[in-house]
């Protein structure tokens, strides 16, 4: 007997929103053999595994639309294909990146499909796919998998290519906001909204972030002096460089006390309350791991807080719980954390941020204690005060402690800062309980003020968001984008004159290549995603015309979330095309409705009404549907006119621009080419361009600029 197997024939990463998803997506072809005649209820014992491995997979709603939903496909019968994205997608929730959305599509070639699945990370999604297509082979054939190593490799390449918890509060934050991300690939390098609009953040440092200020919160002995000058209370502290000296500065200062890298940040190497000299020298090594220079501090009584400010704002404030965790000899610490942090074995995850804390580690240390050591039954571990296990303060602290906080975040110079503090009572004044502020931190960790994590809704991103836009600004320029199987590249680079005209900074990205303003800053096909994103991130620029020809659309998806303006010209079939699929007028109109599908509420469709399978996309546009057409006889538009729409048509050798039964008539001259000059009127006029601005450009367009005998390739 014959062995079955799945290959993946291709594997295609869409950046950008496409004809499966508004969002980013691997697109699999997949060829599943000899499966095709063996549907799930034909495999035997293969469920029972499958959802012994996998129990979330009970969760799946699938195309019932509740809980259970996919088992019960299943059980009764459904292919590989279908399986392989609902594994992929458990995966990813099982190493704490859930998204939520998958398809599957048979193509015309039997036992062939489209599998697809949203991305969390392009690098970590592949890998999930890969490794779900190797854990239902074992399923299959009844053989051993190692999921607790497989979940572990990919939570490990999540850990290296994802972003970090706080860059990935404030994308949340803005995402639910409907601003624009674009995450870099270098680090936690995000920039939020387009062009001359565009804001970037750093983990929680933004461009409005000084440097200065910066250099100052990391230099502890320096803040300090400068909180003192300005009247807040500090713990007394010395620096030191060696262990025996450390000791001597610690009973001067008076037992117990903390010790801290000089410069540093988040709590790294920072250790507390130690009493004796074996617990001073074993953490100066531990902040000499950071840095040289080593500061002992008088250690404050009581509990530590840490408040948010963010444009001289505290926005959150979460006060440090210290916790218990007590063995039963059957499971690990790091098992038993996690429980306690989330409650099941998909949120180990979770445990791995708590634990890789150095003052938790030396707290176990402490202890004697090992992280994935079985605890004995009834052995009880005490874990240190950990941020991310804190609780909710805010509404509980003193006016007074709110003032300084401020305070001491505008004598630093900082726009967003954690500024940690001990108090034996948050409720009350500092001063009056021996209170002191600890530190002023620069680019703090926003997951202590996380209820949940990944909460889109929490309080610290959106402050962040809303200081980088405030209300009602979103960070988006004017984009125009343009897409069909005719008469693009031309339509492209018409209205980007037409846009330079009328005083725009404008870019485009067309077949011809990329332009800023009337300069070429790159030759040749510029239709696709990393043309468009190389305009879209100028900060020179105010408004783009970007335009993606269908290939481009099939292997990347568009360059953007969203649109001003919408333009589709013709549908066909380009014979290129075929090798994705796409053999009828009709899959080619789905693929190019994507355009129309991300024009913004209050933007504007402009279709083609000469063609009837771009009309048809009219009924997908969320904003206003603009027509255009050779002829004011147009049956849809002379139907839209009386319904009160605008249109754009051809009376002779006029140019008609009409609204309802009001008829704006502009000459042309005869050598324009209506193929060109109708889409570029009309999206223009959907910017609210003066007409005679329209039509002069129009005549006037120096065709020398842009190639038009050159075709967007592919």
């Amino acid at each position: 007997m014959s062995r079955h197997d799945i290959r993946i024939l291709d594997i295609t990463v869409l950046r950008g929103p496409n004809r499966w998803s508004y969002k980013s997506a691997i697109e699999a072809l997949v060829d599943i053999g000899d499966l095709e005649e063996c549907p799930s209820n034909t495999l035997p014992g293969f469920v029972e595994r499958l959802t012994a491995w996998l129990p979330g997979l009970y969760k799946h709603e699938c195309s019932y639309e509740a809980p259970g939903g996919f088992v019960r496909r299943l059980e009764e019968g459904t292919w590989v294909g279908h399986i392989l994205e609902h594994v992929t997608l458990e995966i990813q929730t099982r190493i704490g990146h859930p998204v939520g959305f998958g398809r599957a599509r048979s193509t015309a070639t039997v036992g062939v499909y489209h599998v697809v699945v949203r991305i969390a990370q392009e690098d970590l999604t592949r890998a999930c796919l890969l490794k779900a297509r190797e854990l239902i082979l074992a399923a299959i054939h009844d053989e051993p998998f190692d999921l607790p190593g497989t979940l572990a490799e990919l939570r490990a390449l999540a850990d290296e290519k994802t972003l970090g918890p706080t860059t990935a509060t404030i994308v949340e934050a803005a995402r639910a906001a409907r601003i624009p991300v674009a995450p870099l690939e270098h680090g936690n390098l995000v920039l939020f909204g387009f062009g001359a609009r565009q804001r970037r953040i750093w983990t929680a440092e933004t461009d409005r972030t000084s440097a200065i200020a910066e250099s100052i919160a990391q230099d502890k002995d320096l803040a300090k002096e400068m909180l003192v000058r300005y009247g807040i209370p500090v713990p007394e502290g010395r620096i030191v460089r060696k262990v025996d000296p450390t000791w001597e500065a610690a009973q001067d200062l008076g037992l117990p006390v903390v010790i801290k890298p000089a410069e540093g940040s988040r709590g790294v190497a920072v250790s507390l309350a130690l009493s004796t000299y074996e617990e001073v020298a074993s953490a100066f090594k531990l902040s000499q791991t950071i840095q040289n220079a080593v500061i002992v501090e008088r250690f404050i009584e009581g509990t530590e807080y840490r408040l948010l400010v963010v444009d001289n704002r505290v926005v959150a404030a979460t006060g440090a719980v210290e916790f218990t965790v007590t063995g039963n000899g059957r499971y690990s610490l790091r098992a038993l954390v996690a429980a306690t942090v989330g409650g099941d074995d998909a949120d180990l995850w979770m445990a791995d941020t708590v634990a890789d804390h150095p003052t938790f580690k030396l707290a176990l240390l402490r202890q004697g204690v090992e992280l994935d050591a079985v605890l004995p039954a009834g052995k009880t571990v005490t874990l240190p005060r950990a941020a991310k296990m804190g609780e909710d303060v805010l509404a509980q602290v003193h006016p007074d402690t709110l003032d300084m906080a401020r305070l001491a975040v505008r004598v630093v110079g900082l726009d967003i800062a954690g500024v940690d503090i001990v108090a034996k009572d948050i409720s009350q004044p500092l001063t009056a309980q021996d209170g002191a502020v600890i530190e002023v931190n620069a680019g703090p960790s926003l997951p202590t003020h996380l209820r949940t994590p990944g909460d889109a809704a929490n309080e610290a991103g959106t402050a962040i968001v809303r200081h980088l836009f405030p209300e009602g600004e979103t960070g988006r320029i004017p984009i125009i984008g343009i897409t069909g199987c005719s008469d693009t590249n031309s339509v492209a680079g018409m209205l980007g004159f037409l846009l330079h005209l009328h005083g725009q900074s404008v870019g485009v990205a067309c077949g011809s290549g990329t332009f800023l303003g009337q300069r070429c800053i790159r030759r040749g096909d510029g239709a696709n995603w990393t043309a468009g994103q190389r305009v879209l991130i100028n900060r020179t620029v105010n408004a783009a015309v970007l335009e993606t020809s269908p290939a481009s659309l099939l292997r990347e998806g568009l360059p953007y979330d969203r649109c001003q303006v919408g333009v589709v010209t013709a549908v066909s079939v380009p014979a290129a095309l075929n090798r994705y699929g796409i053999n009828e007028p009709a899959q080619m109109a789905h693929v190019l409705r994507t355009q129309i599908d991300v024009v913004l509420g209050d933007g504007v469709a402009v279709l083609n009404a000469d063609d009837p399978l771009v009309l048809a996309m009219a009924e997908h546009a969320d904003g206003e549907v603009m027509l255009y057409a050779r002829d004011g006889g147009n049956l849809a538009v002379a139907e839209s006119l009386t319904r009160g729409a605008r249109a754009v048509f051809l009376e002779g050798d006029a140019l008609v621009f009409a609204t309802g039964d009001q008829r704006h008539r502009h000459l042309l001259a005869p050598c324009v080419n209506a193929g060109d000059c109708l889409p570029a009127a009309a999206a223009a006029w959907a910017l609210e361009i003066p007409f005679d601005l329209i039509v002069g450009a129009i005549i006037g367009y120096p065709s020398a600029l842009v190639d038009l005998a050159t075709p967007a390739a592919g």
